[in-house]
This record gives structure tokens, sequence and C-alpha cells, in this order.
């Protein structure tokens, strides 16, 4: 892989499955990982291997049956989870162990009740092990945001001697904001010169608890990141995980800002999206960026008559770049004569200037009472002369 090239960690099966509603069955996560795999993404994180049977059979199932992605079991930084965790991936073509332990000294008092110096040695123990059973071990230090900052570095070395290939440094609460989170990696880059001259890679995990977490992810590529955490649809603990649709759309939409490249399928966005719909019990909001059902609807009047006029006048891509049919002009009363034209030669109805102002003055005075509007309500609003005319036989 080239320098520039951002490798996409899902963590759909694992983080993305934690939220509420999302739960899988060992079929389902095995259909999904199918889909990840033609998505294009780098690295699956197929579960946490300690958390139950069922997972670890998940883990198993799909590391059978997966060849091109990294398969990665979560674990904690306890002996009994990674060892658990490696036989989860013995199958893996390429398998990974990722270890986590917190970072945060609030983390460490309430939640842990353990002294930073035993968090230290806690992780050069548990990358020790983890890379005595495997090649690739990621590291993360949990609720890194909110860690101070000397003691995170410390920690983030420490690992990188005991034998971790990747760091992951997340912002596990949605806490930090783009300009924070890019220069924690700056500074990490900076201070630790094993991180270049080892080959390092340097993750982005975030959470969308401030609606920040792929701005916080993006803010990290461009800080040096060369793997990003995220999940399909966004789904995940709380508010979420960075949705990696949203991610690899901006940096191929924003390639001259960003300038890297990444593995993903991106007319394979929307039908991932709609697989993970048909296996959890939600869709996106309508309103969800790029996969969204209104994400290329258009019903504004003006926004209308330019897209007819050039796409590109409100579209920053095309619809079928994702993996969508094709752009919707939805009629509302907010709507134009331009778009009721359009649909009504769409419908076969071809009308001169005149015919055009008399139905749209009828179709503005539905739509203030209906909310939807359906071809056959344009049909009924039509002048009788014209319904005749299109009915007439052709010569």
């Amino acid at each position: 892989m080239s320098e520039n090239h951002v490798a996409f960690f899902d963590t759909t099966l694992r983080d993305g499955e934690q939220s509420p509603g999302c739960s899988m069955t060992t079929q389902e996560k095995l259909t999904m990982a199918h889909a990840l795999e033609d998505l294009g993404v780098d690295i699956i994180e197929a579960g946490f291997a300690m958390a139950s049977e069922g997972d670890f059979a998940a883990i198993s199932t799909i590391t059978q049956a997966i060849r091109k992605p990294k398969i990665a079991s979560l674990a904690r930084a306890k002996q009994e989870d990674i060892e658990i965790a490696a036989r989860a991936i013995e199958h893996a073509d390429r398998p990974r162990i990722h270890v986590f332990l917190a970072a945060s000294d609030l983390h460490l008092e309430y939640k842990l009740k353990i002294s930073r110096q035993e968090a230290l040695d806690r992780t050069a123990e548990s990358v020790r092990l983890a890379r005595s059973l495997v090649e690739d071990v990621e590291f993360s230090p949990e609720d890194a945001t909110r860690a101070e900052r000397d003691f995170l570095v410390e920690m983030v070395k420490v690992a990188i001697e005991a034998g971790a290939t990747t760091i992951n440094m997340p912002d596990t609460v949605g806490y930090t904001t783009p300009e924070e989170y890019g220069q924690m990696f700056r500074e990490v880059r900076e201070r630790i010169p094993a991180v270049s001259k080892q080959n390092i890679i340097l993750s982005a995990h975030c959470h969308d608890d401030l609606g920040l977490a792929v701005a916080n992810s993006l803010a990290a590529i461009q800080a040096g990141a060369r793997q990003v955490e995220c999940a399909i649809n966004g789904i995940g603990e709380r508010a979420g995980n960075a949705a990696l649709e949203e991610i690899a759309a901006a940096l191929y939409v924003r390639k001259d800002y960003y300038n890297v490249d990444t593995a993903i399928k991106l007319e394979k966005l929307y039908p991932t999206s709609e697989v993970l719909g048909q296996i959890i019990t939600f869709r996106p909001s309508p309103n969800k960026a790029i996969v969204g059902s209104n994400a290329f609807a258009h019903e504004s009047g003006i926004h209308q008559h330019g897209m007819l006029a050039n796409p590109l006048c409100y579209e920053i891509m095309t619809p079928t770049l994702v993996g969508v049919s094709r752009t919707n002009l939805v009629l509302g009363k907010h709507s134009g004569r331009a778009a009721l034209r359009h649909r009504l030669e769409e419908l076969g109805f071809t009308l001169d200037r005149d015919e055009l102002q008399q139905t749209y003055y009828r179709f503005v005075a539905l739509a203030d009472r209906k909310k939807n509007i359906y071809d056959q309500d344009l049909i009924k609003i039509l002048p009788d002369a014209i319904r005749v005319r299109r009915a007439e036989p052709v010569s």
C-alpha cells in the first residue's frame, strides 16, 4: 500500500452491534461480512471473542469464509481475553488481535481502580502476549482524548516497544473537536520517533456524541492517521461511530484536499447500507448523508430548476457514484414549474405555457392540502383537454 493509502477498519460487527437494536446472529454477521468484503474494507473487526460463545462462533465462522480483509477480534488487556481472541481468529489468512486498556485517569481510577504504572505494565504484558500469538497487533489506549497527554504518549511508547503494529487513539466518548484531535496525532508522531521509523500505523476511532465523529476522523487523517475505524450507517454505542460511507465519500469528493486513496468501492456504499438495514431493526434517518432516502432528493423549486439545468448546481456527487439509482425530484408545495413540467413529461403529457400555468395553480393548491403528491394526483389536476389529447390514438 502507498503512504497515502487510508485503511478502512470496519467495526459494524463489533462496536456497531453493541448498539441497542443492532444485535446479529452468526449467519447475519456472516452476511454482513460478505457485504463488507465486497465493499473493499481493509479490516473487519468481527467481534469481541471473550464477550460470549456466540461472538466467538461468529468470529470463527467469518475467518473461514472471508479472505480478502484482515479479521480482528477485540480483547481486553487480559491473558484470557487475548488467548481466546487468538483461538477465534486462528483460521484467518491475516489475523489481528486488537487489545485495549483505559488511558484516562477517570477510567483508571473509577473503572479499573489501578495506577498509571499498573496500566503501563498491563499494556506491555498484554501486547507482548498478543504479539507472541499473531504478527498483527493493534493497541488502543481507551478514552485517549481525555487522557493526560504525557501519560498517553508514554503508554503508546510502551505498546510499540512491546510489539504493537497499529496504534489506535480513540475518542471513546465523542468528547474532542477536530482541531484537538488532529493535534493529538501530530504530537504523538513528533514525540515518538518509532512511529515513523517502524512504520507504525496510527488509527482514528471516533464516536458521535457531539456530532463530530466524521469531522474528527477526517482531521486525524489530515494529521497523518492511515487507518480509520468506522461503521456502516454510523451505528454503534450511544450516538454511534463515525459513518463509513460519509468518510469514504468525503475522501473521494475532496481528494484535492485530503490527497489520500482508499480501497472502498463507492458504488457499493448504498447497497451495503441496505444489507445492514435489512438485518438490524432500523434504517438510516431520511436526512442521513450519502445513504439516507433524502440524500439525493430535491423539493425546493429553485433547487429542482438548477438540477434540471445541471445536476452539479446542487449535487456534489452523482447518486450512481454511491450506488443510488437516480436523483429524486420530490413534488411538494416548494416545487416549481420546471419540476412539474419534467414529471408530467415523464408521464407522457406535454403542456404549452398556458396549460402549464393553469396546472401549476392547481398543483400548488393541492400541495398545500396534501403532504405526498403521487402521479395519479398530477393526472387528476390536469385540464380535461390535456388528458383527452393524451388518450387520442397516435396516427
